[in-house]
């Protein structure tokens, strides 16, 4: 499940001036396309408080490294919106699990993740504001897709729910993180058609063969 998200700074618990979230679109758009052009290494928060027209300490008064603005800057691109609920458990996964490689398929991905992968490691306060602000969201949600299809019959009661969502996703990340393999926009569909032939039940492999 889900944990919850770690409070902004400034958040509902601070007093003063509301957050501007005009000031936050800006730097985060700022923050995307210093990464695509300069990479994880180019980022600073003097050049993202440039780009976005704002100051170095309106930045730290919403995020206190540059690492944790990578951080938000993935979540806003990858986003953390429900799988969403078809009524086709395949579709369902194909379509949550291709929000990251369609993320992915630009120069973010691979410019930035390896390096803030890497910092997580040495930065636990880092760590729980990745997993709770990007990680945790969006597993859930394509957990809650697994048990709907459990639900439906479509699924195997029996599967490992937290061994298939590390399986649906892990492809496009291992292809993101060494590059040995492009992110494809078939590839979501590839790996949810190779899990569900291991999962599914009977029933759903007869009225999957009968709909193609």
């Amino acid at each position: 499940m889900a944990r919850s998200t770690t409070p902004a700074p400034d958040g509902p618990h601070r007093t003063g001036r509301p957050r501007d979230a005009r000031i936050d679109d800006a730097v985060l758009r700022a923050v995307v396309e210093i990464l695509n052009e300069a990479g994880y290494g180019g980022l600073t928060m003097e050049g993202a408080a440039a780009r976005a027209g704002t100051s170095k300490p309106a930045l730290r008064r919403r995020w206190p490294t540059r690492q944790h603005l990578v951080v938000a800057a993935l979540a806003r691109t990858v986003g953390t919106a429900p799988t969403p609920d078809t009524g086709c458990t395949h579709c369902d996964l194909i379509a949550g699990i291709g929000t990251i490689g369609a993320a992915f398929t630009t120069a973010l991905g691979r410019r930035a993740l390896p390096g803030l992968i890497a910092d997580l490691a040495a930065d636990p306060v880092l760590e729980k504001e990745f997993l709770d602000t990007f990680f945790h969201p969006r597993r859930a949600t394509t957990a809650a897709a697994l048990r709907r299809g459990v639900a439906r019959g479509d699924i195997r009661p029996d599967a490992d729910i937290d061994l298939l969502l590390d399986m649906l996703a892990s492809t496009t990340y291992y292809r993101v993180l060494f590059g040995h393999l492009p992110v494809t926009p078939d590839l979501a569909g590839d790996v949810v058609s190779v899990i569900m032939s291991g999962v599914a039940t009977d029933r759903w492999r007869t009225v999957h063969e009968a709909h193609r």
